[in-house]
């Protein structure tokens, strides 16, 4: 069909959006009222005439006109009560004799429900009508009030026409957000728009667009409907009893058996969350979520847990809650789950991890089938409404086990999250979703967590996965989205690394860009860590060089390549006026001294760390505030995850993205070791970088790696060092109090830096030491509030590290390398080039015989390996 500039919406930047008008197109635009479909009349009218165009017009609404007869080729009034087949006859006779490019501008069909009181028949007009006018190479309007209608109307209509636009009103502007066009393809098509005079531009920051749709009325759970079970039902009571109660007609005991009978269904069983769920959540809170729900069940740990912080802040800390960023998520609820095991057969696999004998053994089958499993035609149709409602913001799918994020089980970093950048037409977002599900439902089956779930005894729990659909928050500069800030924060602070900090303060780890970078573990790069107590201390070390020990890599949303990657800092900001630079890093004075005395214009002295934030506005006391009173409620230490964005003022929008329990114990202080040790007792010691609970306890074995050995062995090898260790921590449950050494960081993804192992390998290690002795540029506290380090606090395990060549700090390696080594007595399969790498002592066989301790004060960040001379 050939392209005609004549053809358009009369509004330059909206044709631009919307990739062209062409010949044919039917465009629909959802409104609130007749009143904002009107505005775009006028343009679309003037545009007709200057092309010279006839511009028809049918009139058979009891609004006001929407088309002035100056502007009018022809008006056509028509009564809809004369019937249906009359009134589609008498439109189409016109559409006939008008002919082809012609324009016409239809009156809100939603005013015909009242003459012929049927929604389907409503659809019947437009799928009659709209091929009609397609063929003849015409434009035409057509308006639908939004939420009046049934899926009966809405979905024929959706499905035959060629454009689908939402229209919102907020605060006296105007916003479009194109749901539907067909055959074309922006770059920002799909996202929120704004409209003024002729310029129609995206919405590109998750504050406003979050603010925008969330205030908008969703479909009614109040609307009678065939389809409505016994869930819906409840959901329905509960809505007008909440409308009863504001006019008393309804009787506080009702209302709260039916505000009990919600929690239940969907919220929680666990007593200790409903305890503060039926002191921090209203009815309303309840209808709400039941809104966003799609499918049936629980909505999981982590939902709960953002929904709970933010109902305890909104009453405890009102004036906090309001700067906070618009949550407007989507829960798909825990029932979703088992009818997708079901439909897939999987159910019978996943039924042998119960079984404490067997419950890796159907593991891997289950996740293929689910990777390649399908959905049902009702849930893809509530996915597809809640990515129009989306658009093309970008959005990550998070697990929300009923386990997860609860007290006693927080599953930190078991579970898949999964970003999607939601670029590509309809279809292509749909699948890119689709496949996310699959992947953190195939999650629940992983090796990983199964072995969690073994350790803690849960394997028989009821561990239904459902999951929150979170917009990402930030905004996109250029073809990049991130947030400016994101993070983790902590109520209790388990790294004392001065003695002006406080613990009970809380802390944060802080990064710019998204907060991947915060909670995974990177061991090329630093974040800043924050004692907000003293929010401008520094660990020791960094102090003297921050710009060395500086976030240097960004996690972002590339939007081109559709896709999470990394990039440089200095990269991302060149060119981008809207970052608020000044707030979150300083210039580096020893490169811009450097290059004035070269004669040079630097363009890459920024460094990260966030020190304008943290000193020049509120954010680290209102991040205390908010630790601190959900500790409070809580009566337990609290984690979160976050996000922080700068609008046009100084005070940042938070975004509570996570709230759990912190598995925590105190740091408090410790007797000194004995006064009488002498040079050759001592075994290690370090005056900085302790994690945990202080203590002095007795070690039954050490498993120590050779830093000389396996700094030399090639990549492939340390792998291999990696799965010797767990096999060596698993090879007894009665190997007592284990203390690990290694060199570099334990959990790295990156053998050059340290030991590959994952956590479950490890998990039986009380003390887990690591000797910098790989690069002497690392420091080890870059990795405090990671999944790696929330699982060592979590387990109540003691992390040290040591600095070797430190003067404060010493490794007794003649002791290490003259024990012997019991590797070959523990696993007789061992290789000798294993046995020079890794070497195991127990404190029973050593020479010395003698007690073996460690002396750990979080405190004042010292601790001491010895043997006891007493």
């Amino acid at each position: 069909m050939p392209e005609n500039i004549d053809m358009s919406t009369g509004i330059d930047g909206l044709d631009r959006v919307i990739g062209r008008i062409l010949p044919g197109d039917n465009i629909v635009w959802q409104v609130d009222s007749i009143e904002d479909y009107a505005p775009f009349i006028p343009p679309y009218a003037e545009k007709a005439k200057r092309a010279g165009r006839p511009l028809i017009y049918f009139r058979f609404a009891k609004h006001r006109p929407l088309v002035p007869e100056e502007l009018a080729t022809e008006i056509h009034e028509l009564n809809p009560e004369d019937g249906f087949e009359t009134f589609l006859n008498q439109i189409h006779r016109v559409i006939e004799r008008i002919g082809r490019r012609s324009y016409y501008v239809f009156d809100c069909l939603s005013d015909l429900v009242a003459d012929w009181y049927s929604d389907q028949m409503l659809a019947n007009f437009f799928v009659l009508t709209c091929p009609y006018l397609f063929d003849l190479e015409t434009l035409a309007y057509f308006a639908l009030i939004r939420n009046h209608h049934s899926f009966r109307a809405t979905e024929p209509i959706t499905q035959t026409t060629q454009l689908l636009l939402d229209v919102y009103r907020h605060r006296d502007q105007i916003f479009i957000h194109p749901l539907k066009a067909q055959h074309r393809h922006t770059p920002t098509m799909y996202m929120l728009h704004t409209w003024a005079n002729d310029d129609v531009r995206p919405v590109t920051d998750s504050i406003t667009a979050s603010e925008i749709l969330s205030s908008r009325s969703r479909p009614g759970l109040k609307t009678k409907s065939e389809g409505h079970d016994a869930w819906k039902r409840n959901f329905t009571k509960a809505a007008i009893m909440n409308d009863d109660l504001d006019s008393e007609s309804c009787s506080l005991a009702d209302a709260n058996a039916i505000f009990e009978r919600l929690l239940r269904m969907s919220v929680s069983r666990d007593e200790r969350i409903l305890e503060l769920a039926r002191k921090y959540f209203t009815l309303s809170d309840l209808i709400a979520i039941g809104e966003r729900m799609i499918g049936t069940g629980l909505i999981g740990g982590k939902t709960v847990g953002v929904l709970l912080g933010r109902a305890i802040l909104r009453k405890e800390k009102p004036e906090l809650s309001q700067m906070f960023e618009v949550h407007d998520s989507f829960f798909i609820a825990s029932d979703v789950f088992y009818t997708f095991l079901v439909r897939n057969g999987c159910w019978w696999l996943r039924e042998t991890i119960r079984n404490p004998d067997t419950f890796l053994q159907g593991a891997k089958e289950a996740r293929r089938l689910t990777l390649r499993g399908s959905f049902p035609d009702y849930l893809i149709k509530e996915f597809s409404d809640m990515l129009d409602y989306f658009g093309q913001s970008p959005i990550i799918v998070r697990s929300s086990s009923l386990l997860e994020d609860n007290f006693g089980h927080a599953f930190v970093g078991k579970y898949d999250s999964v970003f999607c950048a939601n670029q590509g037409s309809r279809s292509q977002r749909l699948e890119d979703f689709l496949a996310a599900v699959r992947r953190v439902y195939a999650s629940a089956m992983s090796d990983e967590a199964l072995r969690y779930r073994a350790k803690h005894g849960i394997l028989d729990r009821d561990e239904q996965m459902s999951l929150l659909v979170q917009r990402v928050s930030g905004a996109l500069y250029g073809h990049n989205f991130f947030p400016q800030m994101a993070g983790v924060g902590f109520s209790f602070n388990p790294y004392v690394w001065d003695k002006s900090i406080n613990p009970e303060a809380g802390m944060l780890r802080l990064v710019f860009g998204l907060g991947t970078r915060a909670v995974d573990r990177r061991d090329d790069d630093y974040t800043r860590l924050v004692a907000l107590n003293e929010p401008e201390r520094r660990p020791e070390g960094v102090i003297d060089n921050p710009g060395k020990y500086s976030q240097r890599k960004v996690d972002l949303l590339d939007l081109e390549a559709n896709q999470l990657v990394a990039k440089d800092f200095t990269d991302i900001i060149q060119g981008e006026d809207r970052l608020p630079l000044a707030k979150v890093a300083t210039r580096d004075q020893k490169i811009e001294e450097m290059a004035r005395q070269r004669g040079r214009e630097t363009k890459h002295s920024w460094v990260l760390t966030f020190d304008q934030l943290l000193t020049r506005t509120s954010f680290a006391n209102d991040m205390r505030e908010i630790l601190s009173t959900l500790h409070k409620v809580y009566d337990h230490p609290v984690d979160i995850e976050f996000t922080a964005n700068f609008l046009d003022d100084d005070i940042p929008r938070i975004n509570l993205v996570q709230c759990r329990p912190f598995q925590v114990r105190g740091v408090e202080d410790t007797a000194e070791p004995p006064a009488s040790l002498k040079p050759q007792d001592i075994i290690l010691k370090t005056h900085r970088a302790i994690i945990g609970q202080s203590r002095v306890v007795e070690i039954d074995r050490l498993i120590y790696v050779v830093p000389a050995i396996y700094g030399n062995l090639p990549i492939a090898e340390r792998y291999d060092i990696a799965a010797l260790i767990g096999r060596i921590v698993h090879s007894s449950s009665e190997a007592g109090t284990t203390m690990l050494l290694g060199p570099g960081r334990w959990g790295s993804t990156t053998p050059s830096l340290g030991i590959p192992v994952s956590f479950s390998q490890i998990n039986r290690v009380s003390i887990l030491c690591e000797i910098v002795a790989m690069r002497d540029d690392l420091i080890p506290d870059v990795s405090l509030g990671t999944h790696f380090f929330s699982e060592i606090v979590g387990m109540d395990m003691l992390y040290l590290a040591v600095f070797p060549q430190q003067e404060k700090d010493a490794i007794n390696h003649d002791f290490f390398c003259e024990a012997p080594n019991k590797l070959r007595q523990i696993l007789p399969d061992a290789s000798l080039k294993h046995e020079k790498a890794v070497r195991i002592f127990d404190a029973v066989d050593l020479p010395q015989k003698r007690r073996l301790k460690i002396n750990a004060n979080t405190l004042k960040q010292k601790a001491l390996c010895y043997f006891d001379p007493e």
